[in-house]
């Protein structure tokens, strides 16, 4: 076997986009993984013990990119995947005519895959016109899990 052979694409550090974590530890307000999209926990029900030995966690939640509400049920004493989820903030440089951000953070790295956001309706177009085409400095969050990024919430800076 030579060098050759083996073609390293990619150097990440392994880091997986989610973890493993008991269900019934699992707390409302908290994140988990329904249908592989990440969720946030509104709402959990847990049913008694059943003949077959084990209480049942109802997982209400709502996913956090799209806002649509999903179930799931799981044994309390069963593993379930929850995702690792990270937020952001980060100043608006530019907002072209598609709708894709240009963003700079506190240490000066630029980032130019965000675009604005759709969910909930006109949220992207209330963020556009708090920018005013570069007239107000803007802080958008941008929160990540699983690969995917939003913009979840802006505010304004005072620039006096």
């Amino acid at each position: 076997m030579s060098d050759e052979d083996y073609a390293i694409e990619t150097a990440d550090a392994g880091a997986s986009a989610t973890i493993p974590m008991e269900a019934g530890q699992i707390k409302k307000g908290g994140y988990i993984m329904i249908k592989g999209r990440p969720c946030k926990v509104v709402n959990i029900a847990v049913s008694k013990t059943g003949k077959h030995g084990h209480a049942k966690c109802n997982f209400t939640a709502t996913d956090i990119f799209t806002g649509k509400k999903l179930e799931d049920m799981v044994p309390s004493s069963h593993g379930t995947t929850v995702p690792i989820v990270n937020k952001s903030d980060w100043e608006i440089i530019d907002i072209a005519e598609d709708g894709e951000l240009t963003l700079m953070d506190e240490a000066g790295n630029q980032k130019v895959d965000v675009n604005l956001p759709t969910i909930p309706e006109g949220f992207g177009e209330e963020i556009r016109a708090a920018w005013n085409d570069g007239e107000n400095t803007i802080i958008v969050s941008v929160q990540s899990a699983v690969g995917e990024e939003a913009v979840i919430s802006y505010k304004k800076e005072n620039n006096n």
